[in-house]
């Protein structure tokens, strides 16, 4: 069976230690070291964990390469991410979260997963990235919180 391509945020580098999202992270990552997901990357993470505390920035580090699929920042990706601002889907002040929705897309993961309610895994925003999204050619993009996207056990 193909392994399902999850792009990551901030968030969910961050949720590994935070005690209200820990539950759901680690057992988001421990798909991840069971080889049934990749989680795909960017440069945009990258760039915002560089400030991040010590063991939030190098968490990813514990695994092998194998585990990541990472995806450059085009100018394709810019572009679309400035779209969605300019569509008013979000605020200036947002662009590195437009730039993941906008990499994710770009790069037809299967989902993006965030912790990040009140920019991406919100309805109304969902809605208005896949408002963009369609307009300019792209395919809808699933956006869903690691609630959704562990395994809860076997299927009745």
């Amino acid at each position: 069976m193909k392994q399902q391509r999850i792009y990551i945020d901030t968030s969910i580098v961050g949720g590994f230690f935070d005690t209200e999202f820990e539950k759901e992270t680690k057992l988001l990552f421990q798909r991840l070291e069971n080889k049934e997901i990749v989680f795909v990357i960017s440069e945009v993470l990258t760039d915002e964990l560089v400030d991040a505390p010590e063991r939030v920035r190098t968490l990813l580090d514990n695994y092998p390469d194998e585990c990541f699929e990472k995806v450059p920042l085009t100018d394709e990706a810019k572009e679309l991410a400035d779209k969605y601002i300019a569509e008013k889907v979000i605020g200036q002040t947002s662009l590195d979260d437009c730039r993941h929705i906008a990499l994710a897309t770009i790069n037809k993961v299967d989902v993006l997963a965030s912790f990040n309610f009140k920019h991406i895994v919100n309805l109304i925003r969902i809605k208005g990235y896949n408002a963009v999204n369609l307009k300019n050619g792209y395919f809808t993009l699933e956006i869903r919180n690691p609630k959704e996207l562990i395994n809860y056990g076997k299927e009745i």
